[in-house]
């Protein structure tokens, strides 16, 4: 699987952070990515109690508002490639169609295979279905929720995919909670805990005064001088 610059116990601890944090970390280590790498619009989280998902991205495309007009890629090729991995991954899929989620891919059915494949959830501008039977502790984030998979069928996969904004392409590191998702450059990993510790005492500064009994402008003044940059 080659060399990565991080490990599984290095992509299970950026759970710790909501999505947001996440982002506010990666403008200080990744600053050229202020505005891009994530999705840019609202989306449905299948269970919002969840805890962030985070892994090596598996992305794909699909269509559902008509039948396949040509060979296909076949469910068990793609499932092949999901589960070609040494660390959890999260799967990237994009609905080609006009009309994105038209037809689920999601539901029942390929939650509980994909968990077993090893992936901790999906984002995705298609739909999904079957909210109380979903496989236990599986995210998904999409577009809308629907009732029918219509025609659903996998157009490619491997290849580069854009979500509601967000570029993904094979292996990419994804974190997603149900704010949205982002993608962190692999170098970047290892680096964000120590900068998303600087971001909050930065904002703590600024915090306490806000909630102190003895807030006056001039004394918020003077903490978000002390404090520096922060949104």
């Amino acid at each position: 699987m080659g060399e990565r610059p991080f490990t599984r116990a290095d992509l299970e601890r950026l759970k710790d952070w909501d999505t947001p944090t996440i982002c506010n970390g990666l403008e200080v280590v990744a600053p050229e990515r202020r505005a891009i790498g994530f999705t840019v619009e609202p989306m449905v989280a299948a269970d919002r109690t969840l805890k962030p998902i985070v892994g090596l991205a598996r992305v794909g495309t699909i269509r559902a508002k008509e039948p396949p007009r040509g060979p296909v890629v076949t469910r068990l090729e793609w499932y092949d490639y999901v589960a070609a991995a040494d660390l959890p991954t999260v799967v990237v899929l994009q609905d080609l169609d006009d009309r994105p989620g038209y037809g689920a891919f999601w539901g029942e059915v390929h939650s509980a295979v994909h968990k077993a494949l090893g992936a901790e959830g999906c984002v995705t501008n298609g739909s999904f279905r079957d909210l109380d039977a979903l496989a236990p502790g599986f995210q998904l984030l999409g577009g809308r929720i629907g009732p029918s998979h219509a025609h659903v069928h996998l157009v490619d996969f491997g290849r580069p995919v854009n979500v509601f904004g967000m570029q993904a392409a094979h292996d990419d590191v994804i974190h997603a909670d149900y704010h949205g998702a982002v993608v962190i450059p692999a170098e970047a990993v290892r680096k964000l805990p120590a900068a998303i510790d600087l971001v909050a005492r930065r904002e703590e500064v600024i915090l306490d005064i806000c909630r102190s009994p003895g807030f006056t402008p001039a004394r918020l003044r003077d903490a978000i001088q002390r404090a520096g940059e922060i949104h």
